[in-house]
């Protein structure tokens, strides 16, 4: 057995980094896919395979030994297929690297106004029970959902915001798209996410918040209108039981806005 001295003295510099750059890369698509549909997918997988090999090595089983060395063309093609929200967040999230120097304070000051009326649109609709499904605009463009609703170009106020969600208005059902501190549109249909979040706690608003969030980096807004509950859904993660405080505290976090203290995720809440 080679001892670790002689490991050590020929492991070049080159390796290391090698080694060191493929496991950044696997760590990174970890904490995208972690909290989404992908990790169920990848779970069941490697089960699929871990038994099939077990069976193939086992019983001699020449058929499945010869799927099983043959499977990585089909799995070159099947996974862009299966992953494709995951890999599309992935990529997003390298094309947006640029823009994290290009914030301004102003562009700040916006976001935090933004935050504000939108906590106090929330606090104030969940003490209504009126649902509702508000989108903030980040690097992703929303123009293509943005387009199928009705547009307006008005200033976010937590007076319209109340206006727009009132029940049996026109507009009361669909999502308010909101994009540097402006309401571009309401009334939008949202993709709806796969992701099974429960038979009765959770209803078609929660799942279009995850869709949109699974399909875009967008940070989407809901109020239950069964039980009054203000969640917030990024990422393809789902946080519920906000109070206003915490909702304008975790916006200020996901929209990356510098403040004293960084807002963290408040604890003891649910996440799906």
């Amino acid at each position: 057995m080679p001892q670790p001295s002689w490991l050590v003295s020929h492991i070049s510099w080159g390796a290391l980094l090698d080694i060191a750059a493929v496991t950044l890369i696997f760590y990174w698509l970890l904490t995208v896919v972690q909290g989404t549909r992908a990790v169920q997918l990848v779970r069941g997988i490697i089960i699929l395979w871990l038994a099939s090999a077990l069976l193939s090595s086992v019983f001699s089983l020449t058929t499945l030994t010869w799927l099983i060395r043959n499977s990585g063309l089909a799995l070159l093609v099947a996974v862009p297929i299966i992953f494709q929200p995951e890999l599309r967040r992935a990529l997003e999230q390298l094309g947006r690297t640029g823009s994290w120097f290009s914030r301004g304070l102003s562009s700040s000051a916006i976001i935090e106004a933004t935050i504000e009326e939108v906590a106090a649109a929330c606090t104030l609709l969940a003490r209504r029970k009126h649902g509702a499904l508000i989108v903030l605009e980040r690097e992703t463009g929303l123009q293509e959902y943005a387009v199928k609703g009705v547009p307006l170009d008005a200033d976010v106020s937590r007076q319209l915001l109340a206006t727009i969600f009132y029940p049996n208005t026109a507009l009361h059902d669909g999502a308010v798209i909101i994009r540097s501190g402006r309401i571009v549109a309401a009334g939008t249909v949202l993709p709806l996410s796969d992701n099974v979040l429960g038979p009765s706690q959770f209803g078609t608003r929660h799942r279009a918040a995850l869709g949109i969030s699974e399909f875009s980096d967008a940070v989407a807004v809901v109020v239950s209108e069964e039980r009054g509950i203000v969640s917030v859904a990024a990422n393809g993660r789902l946080v519920s039981n906000l109070t206003a405080e915490r909702l304008s505290k975790l916006l200020l976090d996901l929209m990356r806005v510098r403040t004293a203290k960084p807002a963290r995720q408040p604890a003891g809440e649910a996440v799906s």
